[in-house]
């Protein structure tokens, strides 16, 4: 079984750990792994880790990098990976391709023209229809020859697994015919759990009888984090009692920290990107995760990883987009939305949380029923592991 994935983390580095969860189930049901990944090195590299068999190709990435830069490092992910391949492939059976960028599409149409080896394509977001929103790709050809990339890597998928119910339809309605699973992002719920909070943690980042809003992930264009700095302004203006951590990095990430310092904020800290464990240090004392994107329709159909931990650590979920997470956190009593074009509305939602502990306490029980019921890393690894098994039976 052969992985693709251009950014393969392990719980040993932190990150989005869901292809790592993937690949670990299932050498746990006895099946060989192969990743093809790629790293900051200098030179590829091979390691085992934990039953999984990991190629790093030497291809530097980094939040940060612009447009072109990027495409360049997805062009010599295509190359090294095909190289990799044609050393590798006798031995595999399936390939399991998992977009983002959508250019891993193309190595897995190479590997199944050239080799007879079926994929299966993973989205996890929309692409290339989060990039033209953006305005990231603005060139009519460009934008062409991406949609036609990814309508034949889904036609040419001997399934497609999505990872949010708008995913699913979206793909489904424009690829009639064609079997869409849906594999959601998944809640850690046996690593992260409800926790009193640490007196020690609480001294440590100053915020004993805080109000703790934390944002935990990527500092990019698409993550609109302005609209938090508007928050923590609008909560410093009402005096209320309540901090802000932002934790991670990313292209607006110096931005981010001019800003608060233009605006005077108080009441927020800027944390470097943390591993699973510091990750888990900054939940124990965080009583809301706040989502947060831009305004813009496609990145309300994701599926972000920092929903999926704060769930699973039994956190009020807060957003200021619409889409299935906001349907999702209204219907279970475990969230609530903040209008985009209105920070100030924070102030009103958070008061309930704030003054009545047996409301926030009710919100946060919900929102861990949520992961357990719905989410749980064992069981989606396993209805993903039943999928796969059932398409390698068919070889």
């Amino acid at each position: 079984m052969l992985i693709l994935h251009q950014y393969f983390r392990t719980p040993y580095e932190g990150g989005a750990l869901r292809s790592y969860y993937l690949a670990k189930a299932l050498t746990d049901a006895g099946i060989p792994v192969v990743v093809i990944t790629a790293n900051n090195n200098a030179s590829a590299s091979f390691v085992n880790i934990d039953g999984i068999e990991v190629h790093y190709l030497p291809i530097p990435y980094d939040n940060r990098f612009g447009f072109y830069k990027r495409t360049f490092a997805f062009v010599r992910y295509i190359v090294g990976s095909l190289r990799l391949i044609n050393t590798l492939h006798q031995n595999i059976s399936l390939c399991y391709a998992i977009s983002v960028p959508l250019t891993i599409g193309v190595v897995a149409r190479l590997v199944k023209w050239w080799y007879r080896i079926p994929y299966i394509f993973e989205v996890g977001d929309l692409w290339p229809d989060a990039a033209i929103q953006m305005g990231v790709i603005q060139n009519i050809i460009l934008k062409k020859i991406l949609w036609g990339m990814e309508q034949s890597t889904y036609r040419e998928a001997e399934s497609v697994v999505a990872l949010s119910p708008m995913i699913q339809q979206t793909i489904q309605s424009r690829c009639s015919g064609k079997i869409v699973h849906l594999i959601p992002n998944m809640s850690d719920t046996n690593f992260y759990q409800p926790e009193v909070k640490s007196e020690v943690l609480e001294h440590k980042y100053l915020v004993k009888d805080k109000f703790v809003i934390s944002y935990i992930g990527a500092l990019g264009q698409a993550n609109g984090l302005d609209f938090l700095l508007a928050c923590a302004r609008a909560c410093q203006k009402a005096t209320a009692p309540t901090h802000f951590f932002v934790c991670g990095d990313g292209g607006q990430a110096d931005h981010l920290k001019a800003t608060a310092v233009k605006l005077c904020l108080t009441n927020i800290t800027f944390l470097p990107f943390q591993n699973r464990d510091g990750v888990k240090h900054i939940l124990n004392i965080t009583d809301a995760v706040f989502i947060c994107y831009k305004p813009l329709p496609i990145l309300e159909t994701g599926s972000p990883n920092k929903y999926f931990d704060g769930l699973a650590a039994g956190k009020i979920i807060l957003t200021n987009f619409g889409g299935w997470i906001r349907e999702e956190i209204e219907s279970n009593g475990c969230g609530v939305y903040v209008r985009p074009n209105n920070p100030e509305e924070i102030v009103l939602r958070l008061q309930s949380f704030v003054n009545n502990t047996t409301t926030k306490d009710h919100y946060q029980r919900a929102a861990r029923r949520l992961a357990e019921s719905k989410y749980s890393r064992t069981q989606l690894c396993r209805e993903w592991t039943t999928i796969i098994q059932g398409q390698l039976n068919k070889r």
